[in-house]
Protein backbone atom coordinates (compact mmCIF):
# COMPACT_ATOMS: atom_id res chain seq x y z
CA UNK A 1 0.00 0.00 0.00
CA UNK A 2 2.65 2.40 0.82
CA UNK A 3 4.03 1.86 -2.68
CA UNK A 4 0.67 2.71 -3.97
CA UNK A 5 0.98 6.24 -1.74
CA UNK A 6 4.46 7.05 -3.16
CA UNK A 7 3.49 6.78 -6.65
CA UNK A 8 0.55 8.63 -6.00
CA UNK A 9 2.47 11.55 -4.58
CA UNK A 10 5.14 11.66 -7.44
CA UNK A 11 2.20 11.54 -9.81
CA UNK A 12 0.65 14.40 -8.51
CA UNK A 13 2.58 16.54 -5.46
CA UNK A 14 4.41 18.78 -8.74
CA UNK A 15 0.87 19.35 -9.82
CA UNK A 16 -0.38 20.78 -6.51
CA UNK A 17 2.38 22.42 -5.52
CA UNK A 18 1.10 24.88 -8.49
CA UNK A 19 -0.89 26.12 -5.61
CA UNK A 20 -5.24 25.91 -7.01
CA UNK A 21 -5.45 29.01 -9.06
CA UNK A 22 -2.86 28.03 -11.55
CA UNK A 23 -3.50 24.24 -11.41
CA UNK A 24 -7.03 24.58 -12.05
CA UNK A 25 -6.32 27.43 -14.90
CA UNK A 26 -3.97 24.62 -16.84
CA UNK A 27 -6.19 21.67 -16.02
CA UNK A 28 -9.61 23.84 -16.93
CA UNK A 29 -7.30 25.35 -20.36
CA UNK A 30 -6.28 21.42 -20.91
CA UNK A 31 -10.00 19.75 -20.95
CA UNK A 32 -11.65 22.61 -22.99
CA UNK A 33 -9.35 22.54 -25.49
CA UNK A 34 -9.70 18.56 -25.57
CA UNK A 35 -13.60 19.31 -26.03
CA UNK A 36 -12.77 20.92 -29.37
CA UNK A 37 -12.73 24.92 -28.38
CA UNK A 38 -10.21 26.98 -29.74
CA UNK A 39 -7.05 27.54 -27.75
CA UNK A 40 -7.83 31.30 -27.57
CA UNK A 41 -11.31 30.29 -25.95
CA UNK A 42 -9.84 27.94 -23.83
CA UNK A 43 -6.66 29.77 -21.98
CA UNK A 44 -9.34 32.49 -21.43
CA UNK A 45 -11.66 30.60 -19.76
CA UNK A 46 -8.54 29.18 -17.84
CA UNK A 47 -7.92 32.68 -16.66
CA UNK A 48 -11.28 33.54 -16.01
CA UNK A 49 -11.38 30.36 -13.43
CA UNK A 50 -7.93 31.51 -11.94
CA UNK A 51 -8.48 35.02 -11.55
CA UNK A 52 -11.74 34.17 -9.50
CA UNK A 53 -9.88 31.67 -7.26
CA UNK A 54 -7.24 34.40 -6.61
CA UNK A 55 -9.89 37.20 -6.06
CA UNK A 56 -11.88 34.46 -3.61
CA UNK A 57 -8.64 33.51 -1.88
CA UNK A 58 -8.11 37.26 -1.50
CA UNK A 59 -11.62 38.29 -0.29
CA UNK A 60 -11.36 35.52 2.31
CA UNK A 61 -8.06 36.48 3.59
CA UNK A 62 -9.31 39.72 4.22
CA UNK A 63 -12.40 39.30 5.93
CA UNK A 64 -10.96 37.08 8.08
CA UNK A 65 -8.31 39.96 9.12
CA UNK A 66 -11.10 42.20 9.49
CA UNK A 67 -13.32 40.46 11.68
CA UNK A 68 -10.54 38.88 13.80
CA UNK A 69 -10.68 42.03 16.50
CA UNK A 70 -14.06 42.27 16.47
CA UNK A 71 -14.32 38.91 17.30
CA UNK A 72 -11.18 39.37 20.14
CA UNK A 73 -13.68 42.25 21.51
CA UNK A 74 -16.58 40.53 21.68
CA UNK A 75 -14.96 37.80 23.83
CA UNK A 76 -13.41 40.40 25.73
CA UNK A 77 -16.85 42.47 26.48
CA UNK A 78 -19.17 39.17 26.71
CA UNK A 79 -17.00 37.03 29.04
CA UNK A 80 -17.40 33.95 27.11
CA UNK A 81 -14.78 31.49 26.87
CA UNK A 82 -15.42 29.24 24.34
CA UNK A 83 -13.41 25.79 24.35
CA UNK A 84 -13.95 25.30 20.61
CA UNK A 85 -13.32 27.03 17.58
CA UNK A 86 -14.68 26.63 13.88
CA UNK A 87 -11.78 27.25 12.04
CA UNK A 88 -13.62 27.00 8.43
CA UNK A 89 -12.67 25.47 5.03
CA UNK A 90 -9.32 26.52 4.89
CA UNK A 91 -6.97 25.52 7.67
CA UNK A 92 -8.85 22.05 7.11
CA UNK A 93 -8.07 21.71 3.83
CA UNK A 94 -4.59 22.64 3.88
CA UNK A 95 -4.10 20.29 7.28
CA UNK A 96 -5.73 17.68 4.44
CA UNK A 97 -3.59 18.79 1.89
CA UNK A 98 -0.73 18.20 3.82
CA UNK A 99 -1.45 14.16 4.19
CA UNK A 100 0.23 11.65 2.01
CA UNK A 101 -3.01 9.62 2.08
CA UNK A 102 -4.41 13.09 0.20
CA UNK A 103 -2.75 12.44 -2.85
CA UNK A 104 -3.34 8.60 -2.63
CA UNK A 105 -6.88 9.24 -2.36
CA UNK A 106 -7.06 11.42 -5.26
CA UNK A 107 -5.40 9.05 -7.32
CA UNK A 108 -8.17 6.65 -6.53
CA UNK A 109 -10.60 9.09 -7.24
CA UNK A 110 -8.93 9.81 -10.80
CA UNK A 111 -9.53 5.48 -11.52
CA UNK A 112 -12.67 5.66 -10.30
CA UNK A 113 -14.41 8.47 -12.86
CA UNK A 114 -12.39 6.62 -15.66
CA UNK A 115 -13.90 3.44 -14.79
CA UNK A 116 -17.50 4.97 -14.21
CA UNK A 117 -16.92 6.95 -17.24
CA UNK A 118 -15.77 4.04 -19.53
CA UNK A 119 -18.68 1.45 -18.19
CA UNK A 120 -21.02 4.52 -18.67
CA UNK A 121 -22.41 5.00 -15.05
CA UNK A 122 -22.19 8.72 -15.40
CA UNK A 123 -21.47 11.82 -17.70
CA UNK A 124 -19.21 13.64 -14.97
CA UNK A 125 -15.79 13.87 -15.61
CA UNK A 126 -14.56 15.33 -12.31
CA UNK A 127 -11.71 18.02 -12.87
CA UNK A 128 -11.65 19.63 -9.36
CA UNK A 129 -8.81 18.20 -7.98
CA UNK A 130 -8.74 20.45 -4.93
CA UNK A 131 -11.88 19.47 -3.61
CA UNK A 132 -10.37 15.91 -3.37
CA UNK A 133 -10.16 17.24 0.61
CA UNK A 134 -13.67 16.84 0.82
CA UNK A 135 -13.12 13.19 0.68
CA UNK A 136 -9.89 12.98 2.23
CA UNK A 137 -11.12 14.69 5.66
CA UNK A 138 -13.19 11.79 6.24
CA UNK A 139 -10.71 9.39 5.16
CA UNK A 140 -8.82 10.25 7.04
CA UNK A 141 -10.92 10.66 10.04
CA UNK A 142 -11.55 6.95 9.68
CA UNK A 143 -8.15 6.04 10.19
CA UNK A 144 -7.88 8.72 13.28
CA UNK A 145 -11.10 6.54 14.28
CA UNK A 146 -9.09 3.18 14.19
CA UNK A 147 -9.80 1.92 10.67
CA UNK A 148 -7.30 0.64 8.19
CA UNK A 149 -6.52 1.95 4.94
CA UNK A 150 -8.10 -0.48 3.04
CA UNK A 151 -11.67 0.45 4.91
CA UNK A 152 -10.94 4.02 4.59
CA UNK A 153 -10.05 3.75 0.93
CA UNK A 154 -13.66 2.01 0.22
CA UNK A 155 -15.53 4.76 2.55
CA UNK A 156 -14.05 7.43 0.17
CA UNK A 157 -14.31 5.44 -2.92
CA UNK A 158 -18.25 5.08 -1.59
CA UNK A 159 -18.68 8.99 -1.16
CA UNK A 160 -16.48 9.87 -4.11
CA UNK A 161 -19.03 7.89 -6.03
CA UNK A 162 -22.20 9.08 -4.67
CA UNK A 163 -20.67 13.02 -5.45
CA UNK A 164 -20.00 12.13 -9.25
CA UNK A 165 -23.43 10.28 -9.37
CA UNK A 166 -25.07 13.41 -7.40
CA UNK A 167 -23.61 15.88 -10.04
CA UNK A 168 -25.20 13.72 -13.01
CA UNK A 169 -28.51 14.60 -11.05
CA UNK A 170 -27.47 18.49 -10.91
CA UNK A 171 -27.14 18.94 -13.90
CA UNK A 172 -30.28 19.95 -15.06
CA UNK A 173 -30.57 22.31 -12.14
CA UNK A 174 -27.43 24.26 -12.72
CA UNK A 175 -28.68 24.37 -16.43
CA UNK A 176 -31.93 25.94 -15.27
CA UNK A 177 -29.79 28.18 -12.93
CA UNK A 178 -27.23 29.60 -15.80
CA UNK A 179 -30.12 29.78 -18.02
CA UNK A 180 -27.62 27.86 -20.68
CA UNK A 181 -28.46 24.36 -23.32
CA UNK A 182 -28.31 21.01 -21.76
CA UNK A 183 -25.00 20.64 -24.45
CA UNK A 184 -23.13 23.00 -21.76
CA UNK A 185 -20.49 20.89 -19.79
CA UNK A 186 -20.86 22.47 -16.42
CA UNK A 187 -21.73 20.63 -13.24
CA UNK A 188 -20.46 20.12 -9.53
CA UNK A 189 -19.46 17.41 -7.97
CA UNK A 190 -18.89 19.37 -4.61
CA UNK A 191 -20.72 17.08 -1.65
CA UNK A 192 -22.58 20.34 -0.38
CA UNK A 193 -24.77 19.44 -3.21
CA UNK A 194 -25.06 15.85 -2.12
CA UNK A 195 -27.98 16.21 0.00
CA UNK A 196 -30.27 18.23 -3.18
CA UNK A 197 -31.64 14.95 -4.54
CA UNK A 198 -33.13 14.06 -1.34
CA UNK A 199 -34.53 17.89 -1.10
Amino acid sequence: MNSLIDLANTIFKPLIDLGAAPLMTVILAIITFIFTKKLSKSLEGGLKLGIALTGIGAIIGILTTAFSQAMTDFVERTGLSLSITDVGWAPLATITWGSPYTLYFLAVMVIVNIVLLFINRTNTLDVDIFNIWHLSIVGLFAIYCGANLFVATLLVIFIGVMKIINSDLMKPTFNDLLNVPSSNPMTSTHMNYMMNPFL
